[in-house]
């Protein structure tokens, strides 16, 4: 590889630096392997010190002793289309995947959606929140909805759901390309998507995707200066609610999250609501005018389970109002 080649990788190991100035060459040079260059270590570091100058850390520089230096760290989110999902998957004719990186450390994660709402964005959210083990004290955003509008204002509802996490957001100011954090990670998730979703159902895919973010924590060990612990989680998610409509097949089953939940006789072939609080154990199945019908535990997602026990009876409408009952319902 000439000099001219490696320039291609110069504005990546910048940005790791600048995120982290006491990252090592080691774990540097193996993510930029997995992004492309092909040369040994000794080489990369020589082009390393001919190209680059590793930032100063103010705090160790100044000799100060703490358990850390800078501030807290930051989340940067990055929600992913991906093309053409499964046929077996319970969704739609795409999946969404949202990634989060702590800014500082490096680390990430990622959780997979149904679609591009916003309970179901709230939901990967979470997380990939609680797969972090705590959430950055600023969350940073593309100017995408749901989160915000074109013109980079934040909606009412995700200051709701920021301030239920603890943490404040932070639009970034322009739709330009990704940093190159961003884009290493996003060329990660789709090369793994290419290559091995497609013969996963929806919950081992979660749990490949997993292992793969997981693997990626070694790479991104500090030496010193740690950056502070994450602030903790809320015991439960914020409390969105997800709805979606299926249609009940001739068994009287309908199919939700990779599982099937059997409802009462005479539903075959009828339009139904489902609906779940994303800070419930359970889930409401609904008549297309959102009266319940019957009301199940939640089985895991992907797991595969046919729910037969549900809590009944419910009136499926409100019965007629008695003459004389005057305006008391």
């Amino acid at each position: 590889m000439t000099r001219d080649e490696f320039l291609q990788f110069v504005p990546y190991c910048q940005q790791r630096l600048d995120d982290d100035p006491h990252l090592q060459a080691k774990v540097l040079h193996s993510e930029i392997v997995e992004l492309g260059y092909n040369r040994a270590y000794s080489t990369f570091t020589r082009a390393l010190r001919r190209h680059l100058t590793r930032p100063r850390c103010g705090p160790c520089h100044r000799g100060r002793a703490g358990p850390g230096c800078g501030t807290l760290e930051d989340v940067q989110f990055d929600w992913v289309r991906l093309p053409t999902a499964p046929v077996g998957w319970d969704g739609g004719r795409e999946t969404y995947l949202l990634m989060g990186s702590l800014t500082r450390s490096g680390r990430w994660r990622a959780a997979l959606a149904d679609t591009d709402d916003l309970p179901h964005y709230v939901e990967a959210l979470d997380q990939v929140l609680r797969r972090l083990g705590g959430t950055g004290e600023r969350w940073l955003f593309d100017r995408t909805p749901p989160v915000c509008s074109t013109a980079g204002k934040v909606t009412a509802v995700f200051h709701e759901i920021a301030i239920h996490y603890g943490a404040s957001i932070a639009i970034r100011p322009q739709m330009g390309a990704p940093g190159p954090v961003v884009r290493a990670h996003r060329s990660v998730v789709l090369h793994w998507w290419n290559t091995a979703a497609d013969e996963l159902g929806v919950q081992a895919a979660q749990d490949s995707l997993d292992r793969l973010t997981e693997r990626s924590d070694g790479r991104h060990r500090r030496v010193s200066c740690n950056a502070r612990a994450l602030l903790p989680l809320p015991s439960k998610p914020f409390p969105a609610r997800i709805g979606v409509q299926r249609r009940v097949d001739p068994h009287g089953l309908v199919s939700f999250e990779g599982n099937f939940y059997l409802l009462p006789p005479g539903l075959a072939g009828n339009e139904v609501g489902i609906r779940r609080r994303l800070d419930e154990p359970h889930l409401s199945i609904t008549t297309t005018r959102g009266a319940v019908i019957a009301r199940f535990p939640r089985a895991p997602r992907g797991a595969g389970r046919t729910v037969t026990e549900h809590s009944g009876p419910i009136t499926l409408e409100r019965p007629n109002r008695t003459p004389g009952a005057g305006a008391r319902a």
